[in-house]
């Protein structure tokens, strides 16, 4: 019933740039928190970055400094600008958001089908 789909990803040499974008869309009536997850080969996904639907943010400490998490709510984004990439920043990141498709419905996890970053060095 939600689908998000992450744009963004792809090759860039250390130091570089790269901006993900995730959008929502589908039987939406509410998001609440979304965020950024990462997962390399062999190994638990882990928070990157989150943002509350008030704006509130949070970071891995890996990560911050370098990656910023922004959304539009009337959109049903949420964005990662991330600057200053390392090699170790290279893995596949995952989109998340806590959805809810009517007033009456709880909120549930929804996930991208993730889109890979790679970071030469």
């Amino acid at each position: 019933q939600v689908q998000l789909v992450e744009s963004g990803g792809g090759l860039v040499q250390a130091g570089g740039s790269l901006r993900l974008s995730c959008a929502a869309s589908g039987r939406i009536f509410g998001i609440n928190a979304m965020a950024w997850y990462r997962q390399a080969p062999e190994k638990q996904r882990e928070l990157v970055a989150k943002i509350t639907s008030g704006g509130r943010t949070n970071y891995a400490d890996s990560v911050k400094g370098r990656f910023t998490v922004s959304r539009e709510n009337a959109k049903n984004t949420v964005y990662l600008q991330m600057n200053s990439l390392k090699p170790e920043d290279t893995t596949v990141y995952y989109c998340y958001a806590e959805v809810r498709s009517s007033a009456w419905s709880p909120f549930r996890d929804a996930w991208g089908q993730g889109t890979l970053v790679t970071v030469s060095s």
